[in-house]
């Protein structure tokens, strides 16, 4: 049985436990101790008597693992809601584009026509047709219904002919800024297949309605606590003070139990600091976070030009912002960190934690330059499982040894944190550490092996590290005196199970300051 209910208690004391404590001065313990929202005490189970009192709770671990709750530090929460509301077209639900039209078709059978169907994930790698679907497959779906397709990278979507009709998009629609339609080379016709270009239609794609959102939002946070995930860091670049609000409103209520540390666009920078919005503004239940941009190569070349994202970047920095720069390729990874390089050098700052999100492709002179540069590198392990069959077989042969290194990046003291990028990937982090431990993919192929990382540091990425990347290591990432008690009780220790198990270790509690937040 499975619940999410808020149990309050004046005390709580979790023995009998594999404390796995993150923490270098007792790295091991059997009993953690905690009052209100704090940890007062991290020990062995035979003081567990002084902290007795009439109210307090007792858990009894049973031997199984606990450790700091995980902080994703890298996902998207209100589209993890939405996808949940979605028709899911997922790898693990079809295998071709038949299985989505038959999905879609399905949807449409029970909505009045005119009314718009959501559907998410496709993988066309891992379609038989090994082709994207295209507005006229959607049609033959859905003809009566407009049906928005989302990418199972959220960096491209397909319309139907009415989907594309509703957001005013035809053969004489030009190009949005760092966008690009998808044509008929001969007519000019749009396909249906738009890349980089989702910001732009959610603008005209009718929101969900407010129960409809809340519903997601309610399921998003019962999955993330389900998964042991007790601190999240939205960073979808759109952000602004509207979504904060939006997020207060929805912590308030109840809705999104696990603490939030908030990016915002780069672009919102004069709106923050109109608004009085200092860096790190908030409480530990809701922060702001980095001020993230994004790079991209959709059209063949950089947007923003480099010069463009010099400028957003250095005055960010100038106003003591942190800054997350998303650069996925070798060219972007490399004009995010021309970019904070020149930032510090016009500006230095001792910790400025600036950080590049993904840092997918890495040759070394590259992460020489991040290391130069003290960057922080987020990246996503669980990519290495979901997708390493497809890296083998799409990416160069010469960039593959490059491909998420994530024992370099430990090496040379990037402090690499692990983000889900949910809803991009499933939001599990023991995938994530069996990715990272493995570098195995689900094809059970191997993905440049000698970037492999112990079990241990895979946990620090998801503990230490992510509280780390976002200035909250004084509060959060181990199980120490004075720290929130935010903690995961697991079925296993993956530091001494077989590799091979850790993917199969299942989360038996969640708590978040000091309450049992969700249990198995």
């Amino acid at each position: 049985m499975y619940s999410s209910a808020m149990t309050t208690v004046s005390a709580l004391i979790l023995h009998n436990a594999n404390v796995l404590t993150l923490d270098p001065e007792r790295p091991r313990a059997q009993l953690v101790a905690i009052k209100g929202d704090k940890i007062i005490w991290v020990g062995s189970d035979d003081v567990r008597k002084d902290f007795e009192g009439r109210e307090t709770q007792r858990i009894d671990c049973r031997g199984k693992t606990l450790i700091p709750g995980f902080n994703d530090a890298h996902c998207h929460i209100l589209a993890s809601a939405s996808n949940l509301l979605s028709v899911d077209c997922s790898p693990s639900s079809v295998t071709s584009i038949t299985d989505i039209k038959a999905q879609i078709h399905a949807q449409a059978q029970k909505l009045p026509n005119g009314s718009w169907i959501r559907a998410t994930g496709y993988n066309e790698f891992y379609l038989t047709e090994r082709r994207h679907p295209n507005r006229w497959d959607l049609d033959e779906a859905a003809p009566n219904h407009p049906v928005k397709l989302l990418h199972r990278s959220r960096h491209a979507c397909v319309l139907n002919s009415m989907a594309l009709s509703l957001v005013s998009i035809s053969t004489d629609s030009p190009e949005p800024p760092g966008g690009m339609i998808d044509r008929d080379l001969n007519s000019g016709e749009p396909n249906g297949i738009l890349f980089e270009m989702n910001s732009y239609i959610d603008k005209k794609v009718p929101p969900l309605s407010e129960e409809e959102f809340e519903k997601g939002v309610r399921l998003a946070s019962e999955q993330f606590l389900s998964f042991g995930i007790t601190s999240l860091q939205d960073a979808t670049v759109h952000n602004g003070l509207r979504e904060w609000h939006i997020f207060q409103s929805l912590k308030k209520r109840g809705f999104l139990l696990p603490r939030l540390s908030m990016m915002m666009s780069i672009d919102a920078l004069e709106e923050l600091q109109d608004s009085r919005f200092p860096p790190r503004h908030g409480n530990d239940a809701m922060r702001l976070g980095a001020l993230k941009g994004i790079i991209t190569e959709a059209t063949g070349s950089l947007h923003p030009s480099h010069e463009e994202l010099d400028r957003e970047v250095l005055q960010a920095h100038r106003a003591g912002y942190q800054v997350a720069i998303h650069a996925v390729e070798e060219s972007t990874v490399e004009a995010a960190a021309l970019a904070i390089e020149n930032a510090i050098n016009q500006a230095p700052v001792r910790c400025h934690r600036h950080r590049i999100e993904h840092c997918s492709i890495c040759p070394p002179l590259l992460l020489k330059r991040l290391k130069s540069i003290n960057a922080i590198v987020v990246t996503n392990p669980s990519f290495i499982y979901y997708s390493g069959e497809r890296y083998l077989k799409t990416v160069p042969q010469e960039q593959q040894r490059w491909l998420y290194r994530i024992g370099s990046f430990w090496r040379n003291g990037l402090m690499p944190a692990a983000g889900s990028d949910s809803p991009v990937a499933p939001v599990n982090p023991l995938i994530g550490i069996y990715g990272a431990v493995t570098r195995k993919a689900e094809s059970n192929d191997e993905i440049v092996p000698e970037e492999q990382i112990s079990p241990l540091e895979a946990l620090q990425m998801y503990t230490q590290n992510a509280a780390y990347a976002s200035f909250d290591e004084g509060v959060k990432g181990s199980l120490s005196m004075g720290k929130l008690a935010d903690l995961t009780l697991l079925s296993a220790d993956p530091t001494r199970v077989p590799t091979e198990e850790i993917k199969e270790i299942h989360i038996e509690m969640t708590i978040t300051g000091g309450r049992i937040a969700w249990c198995r």
